[in-house]
This record gives C-alpha cells, structure tokens and sequence, in this order.
C-alpha cells in the first residue's frame, strides 16, 4: 500500500503547476501524519482531484478568453459601416445576436445535456462551429454592405415607398430567418457533442466527415450564391443534379457507417432503435456540418469579390473586367447569398429523414438471415 501512496505522491507533483508546487508538497508532508493505507491513499488521491479540478477551471478561463477576443475581433470588423446604409443596423443586430447566443447557449446546454463528451471529434466540432460561426458574421457584414448600398439603388420617386417598405421587411425576415438558423446549429451541435444523449464517437466521426465531403461538392457546385462562374449552360445543371445527388448520399453514407459501428449492450434484438438514433444524429450532422461549411466558404468568397484581385482572377480567370462589371457581379452575388440560408433551414430537414431512414434494419428481429417467414 506505501508504493501506492507514494505513486500517488508522485502523480500530485507531476500534475500540479509550479507556482503550486509549494502547496503540493505541503499536501504531501502532511500525508505522512495520516495513518498508512488506505487512508492515506485516500488523502493524496484528494490532492490528486483538487489539482485536476484547478487544471479544469484554467482551461475554462482560456477557453472564455479565446472567445472574448474572437467576439471583440468580430465587433470591430463588422460593427463599423455608413450611417445612411441599412446593413449597418443589421450587421450590427447580427454581432449582438450571434455573441449573446454563443455565451448563453452553452450554459443552457449543460445544464440540459451535461457536460461536453470526452474525445477529440467533441472538441473539434464544438470549436468548429463557433469559428465557423465568428467568421461567417463578419463575411455577411461585408456581403450586407455591397448588397444594402443606396448608391446601388437608382433614384426613386415619392410613389416608390411600397417597394422600398417591402425591401425592408424581406431584409428583416432574412436576417430573422438568418439568426434563428445560427441559433439552431449551435445548440444541436452543444446538444449531438454532450454526454447525456449518449452520441457515440464513431457517430460524431462519420457525420463530420461526410459533412465536411458534402460541403466541399456543394461549394464548387455553388461558390457564389447558389451559382457557379465557372459552369454555364447543360454543365451548370449536372452540377446541380450532382449536388442533388450527393445532398441525399451524404446523410445516406453517414447514417450506414454509424449503425454499422454501432454496439448497443445488451441483447441484440433491442438494438434496432438506438442504432436507428445513431444513425439519425449522423445523417443530422452531415448535412448541418456541409450546409454550415458550403455557407461559411460561399459567403467569404462573395465578400472578397469586391476587395481583392486574385478573388477575380480565380473566379474569372483570364477575364479583364471594368470597375462597373466587378461590382455588378459582386452586386448580383450579394443578393444571390439568400439561397444559403434556404440551405440552412432545409439540410438538417433532410439529413435527419434520410439518416433515419438509412438506420431502419432490414430484417425483423429473430427473423433468420437469407430466408422467409410464413404465417398461416
């Protein structure tokens, strides 16, 4: 039992921070008076806890400073703009929005699903979606300010009020619909990566990694907007059938790995519902990671258009362009970027029918493999 108190010993001086380290071998000293065995064993182990729970505190202090500074960064970057161009207002309703429900919802998160589950792919996909999230706030800053420019915006006369108003409310209701989907992706993210519901890792894997596949076609289908520069005419609509195609295969894909992989204890015959769940997270979070990844590298793309050189040359290589075609490209990308947000609010619809669906067992439990059961 000695070897096991001193290994403990050990263990405290390792895991304990220098500028502890005194109290460390303070708690250590003061061991020798506790009476050997367990007792003993039992009073470093405690140590052992208050350190690791001390490491745990830290590492949430960093993780909050991270964050504050990735939101001062993002409030600096898109809170700024014209007083008499409407973005600003709804740039600046988007920063407010998006960092208070990325400070709230992990708190609500916790105290619904518990704390994050262990492992790497939890922590990836939760840090993740926040950058994701951070930068697609201050790419859609840009894209507002190109879009929302009165200078853009012929002369209108007194009697054009009725369009100007319904300018208005369909800005408004995009930017509503906008939030709320960011809301959503955060919070069944927080929710798939906690420990209670019970998510297994190679389900986590398997949505992610089909996700980050579906973005990838999806943003060469549509980099700008919903549309592609460099597929006009019949080879623009076998890409959009391609996307189709794999819109549908992603969740499909991932949905089969995770029942596959999954192993539920117990009897076998009771496993079809919680593999079906597994394979429904999957699908879910196949088609939000593609949607939230084709979103977050179209909308950038649009952003760039207007600022940067080498953006034009890559979208339209070997093309000289004036001043007025740059930014009526620029100009009808803008605009086109409401079809990611149609993209947002659809995917996860998909993703969860279709991933369920591809979780459904094929047999009936106790049935025999390969054969046929008759009733009379």
């Amino acid at each position: 039992m000695s070897r096991l108190s001193r290994a403990a010993g050990r263990c405290l001086m390792e895991l304990v921070a220098p500028e502890r380290r005194d109290w460390a071998e303070a708690v250590q000293a003061e061991a020798g008076e506790v009476p050997p065995g367990l007792a003993r064993l039992a009073w470093r182990a405690g140590g052992v806890r208050l350190i690791a729970r001390e490491a745990m505190l830290a590492r949430r202090a960093a993780r909050a400073l991270v964050f504050a500074a990735a939101a001062a960064w993002v409030a600096r970057v898109a809170w700024p703009g014209p007083a008499g161009n409407p973005a600003t207002a709804v740039n600046r309703l988007n920063v407010i929005t998006v960092v208070a429900v990325l400070a709230g919802l992990p708190l609500l998160a916790r105290w619904r699903f518990g704390p994050a589950a262990p492992g790497r792919t939890a922590r990836a996909l939760r840090s993740g979606a926040y950058a994701a999230v951070l930068i697609l706030t201050v790419a859609k800053a840009g894209v507002e300010q190109v879009r929302d420019d009165p200078a853009a915006v012929p002369h209108l006369r007194p009697d054009d009020s009725v369009p100007v108003l319904t300018g208005m409310i369909y800005t408004w209701l995009i930017q509503s619909l906008f939030l709320l989907a960011v809301a959503g992706y955060v919070a069944a993210i927080l929710a798939l990566t906690a420990r209670r519901p019970r998510v297994a890792p190679a389900t986590l894997a398997a949505g992610a990694g089909t996700g980050i596949g579906l973005g990838a076609v999806m943003y060469a289908v549509a980099p700008l907007g919903l549309s592609s520069p460099w597929l006009p005419g019949f080879a623009a609509g076998l890409a959009v059938l391609l996307g189709l195609v794999v819109v549908f295969g992603a969740p499909v894909a991932a949905g089969g790995i995770a029942a596959r992989r999954y192993r539920e204890p117990g009897r076998p015959e009771r496993a079809a519902a919680p593999r079906m769940k597994q394979a429904a997270a999957a699908g879910l979070l196949a088609c939000m990671v593609g949607a939230l990844m084709t979103t977050l590298l179209g909308t950038v793309t649009i952003a760039l258009m207007p600022r940067t050189g080498w953006m034009l040359h890559w979208l339209y290589p070997g093309q000289h362009l004036s001043a007025a075609v740059v930014y009526h490209r620029a100009l009808r990308a803008s605009v086109g970027a409401d079809g990611y947000g149609l993209m947002l609010l659809a995917f996860p619809v998909i993703g969860l029918a279709v991933g369920w669906a591809a979780g459904a067992p094929t047999e009936r439990p106790g049935a025999p493999s390969g054969g046929s059961t008759m009733t009379v």
